[in-house]
């Protein structure tokens, strides 16, 4: 029975190994690029974001990601479609849901007895941890993700000011800036442009509407103040450096703000040290009387 059972989980365990190197080989192998994904991304409805293949693969999932009520804009931003929010989250609740029961029954196979309830109660207590550790680290990819696009938003308003200096256009100015530098939060810029200029909108208008869908007004300021030199035909290079220097000191002081509140919490740490240090000098003196 042990050598069955053994040659079981054997199997099992090859079967594992077999298909996690199948997937990685899998994605590793470059795909040939989907031209109908592209065209769908350029011509879609206006307020409605970039939906990649594997967002539309898990749209059977809609139903429940509208009742765990996902942090839109915070998905927008990482791109990351509700759908794909939900099946992590039940991804990582499955697995925590899975882990204790598989670790009693090796226990089981070992000879070590537990008791029902051990395994039951510690594997919904796992479902709930993980799928919460989900939900943070979304939140955390995504306030991550918005320091670095306010970082990246000050240099596009630099960028655009020089362009408007060199007697460029409002919209070949937005245009143009957003090429000289690389990166994902450029590259969100260019595709905004890009469909606004396949479905014949003002660029600033575009660039509003995904500052509304990712959570960040500080580009929706580009939007408005590129909107008055195109519309009434106003000098803004020295208003778009202005608010690219307000923009760097709100920066500097929430990064301030944030290492006083890390610092805050360390001193917690560093009393409870004292204390014990205070405790090693005073025992030997107690432990006399």
């Amino acid at each position: 029975m042990i050598l069955n059972w053994q040659l079981t989980l054997a199997v099992v365990g090859g079967a594992v190994v077999g298909l996690g190197l199948f997937l990685l080989v899998r994605e590793a192998v470059p795909a040939a690029p989907a031209l109908g994904p592209a065209l769908r991304r350029l011509h879609q409805p206006p307020g409605v974001g970039p939906a990649g293949s594997a967002g539309r693969r898990l749209e059977w999932l809609g139903g429940l990601s509208r009742w765990l009520r996902p942090p839109h804009r915070q998905l927008a931003l990482i791109d990351r479609t509700p759908e794909q929010y939900t099946f992590s989250l039940l991804l990582s609740a499955l697995i925590g849901l899975v882990s204790p029961t598989l670790i009693a029954a090796g226990l089981f196979l070992m000879g070590v007895g537990v008791p029902i309830a051990v395994p039951v109660l510690g594997s919904l207590t796992m479902a709930v941890l993980a799928a919460v550790l989900a939900h943070r680290a979304v939140l955390t990819r995504a306030e991550a993700a918005r320091d670095e696009f306010r970082q990246a938003v000050c240099t596009y308003l630099d960028l655009v000011a020089l362009q408007l200096s060199a007697a460029h256009g409002p919209v070949q100015a937005l245009e143009r800036a957003a090429t000289v530098c690389d990166g994902w939060v450029f590259d969100r810029i260019r595709e905004s442009l890009r469909i606004a200029q396949m479905q014949m909108h003002s660029p600033w208008d575009e660039l509003r509407d995904l500052a509304d869908r990712i959570g960040i007004p500080e580009l929706g300021d580009v939007g408005a103040i590129m909107r008055t030199s195109g519309s009434e035909g106003a000098q803004v290079h020295e208003t778009l450096r202005s608010r690219a220097d307000a923009l760097r000191d709100q920066i500097r002081t929430d990064n301030l703000a944030r290492a006083e509140g890390v610092t805050s919490r360390l001193d917690i740490p560093g009393a409870l040290l004292v204390f014990v240090l205070l405790g090693f000098a005073v025992y030997p003196f107690m432990a006399r009387l």
